[in-house]
Formats: C-alpha cells, sequence, structure tokens
C-alpha cells in the first residue's frame, strides 16, 4: 500500500490507496485574505514512506471563484520531522487566490485534487477584506 500526504494550509491529510476503488472526501475550508493579494489556499505534496515524492495530484478548479482568480504554481516544499522523514525536499503545487482589486467579501470556489485511488473536494472560501492604510503598498 502507497501511502503519502497532502500539505494543505496547516492542514496534514493523509492520502492512500485502498484497494482499486477511488476514495471521494469534501473538505471546507476558510482563509482570510487581503484584496487584491496573493493568499496561499494549499500547497500539494505526495511522500512515500521512503521520504520521497509519489506521483503529485492532478488539481482541477471545478467551481471559480466569482470575484477573483486561482493559480497553481510548482514549488519545493521542505518538511522536518514529518513521520519517520526527518528532512525531506520534494517536489508539489502551491495553489494561490488573488481577489479582483478592491473586492470585499466572501468568494467560494471548488478545488478537485486527484491522487492515484483518492479524491478531495476542496470546497474553499475566502474572506476578502481590505487592507489597512498602513499596509498598503
Amino acid at each position: 500500500m502507497k501511502r503519502g500526504w497532502v500539505l494543505s494550509g496547516a492542514i496534514v491529510v493523509l492520502a492512500g490507496m485502498i484497494g482499486a476503488a477511488a476514495q471521494e472526501r469534501v473538505v471546507q475550508r476558510s482563509i482570510k485574505g487581503a484584496t487584491g493579494k496573493d493568499v496561499r489556499v494549499g500547497a500539494y505534496i505526495n511522500v512515500l514512506p521512503d521520504c520521497s515524492s509519489g506521483p503529485l495530484p492532478t488539481i482541477r478548479l471545478l467551481k471559480p471563484p466569482a470575484h477573483g482568480q486561482v493559480t497553481v504554481k510548482k514549488a519545493k516544499v521542505n518538511a522536518t520531522n514529518y513521520k519517520q522523514c526527518l528532512a525531506l525536499e520534494v517536489p508539489g503545487y502551491v495553489a494561490f487566490y488573488r481577489s479582483a482589486p478592491d473586492f470585499i467579501g466572501d468568494d467560494p470556489f471548488t478545488l478537485e485534487v486527484r491522487f492515484p485511488g483518492r479524491t478531495e473536494l476542496q470546497e474553499i472560501t475566502i474572506s476578502v477584506q481590505s487592507l489597512e492604510p498602513s499596509q498598503r503598498t
């Protein structure tokens, strides 16, 4: 049985294969962010028991946000002291949300994250807030 994990914000979710049937689960999350700024909404990796990288997931935008844009970038993810892996660096994907300029309010969207044998639907609501005058750049 192959096992891996997905680092999603501060939440670590185990991923694995069970027989030939695909598993699907729904995760709901809320994240706060500033208007017009990139907000990290998830980091997606797959770590095998030998601390090497497994196949990366396929990420699809099922329901786009009405007032912003979601982008995914390739990244190298560093982790320490995760289970038997004392230190590792693996490839991964990082997803970001950016609201339209001056949009304030909630902007929900749904990502499908598909690993071999497992699919996760992430229903994410971004609570977009204004920048304080001291935070404007």
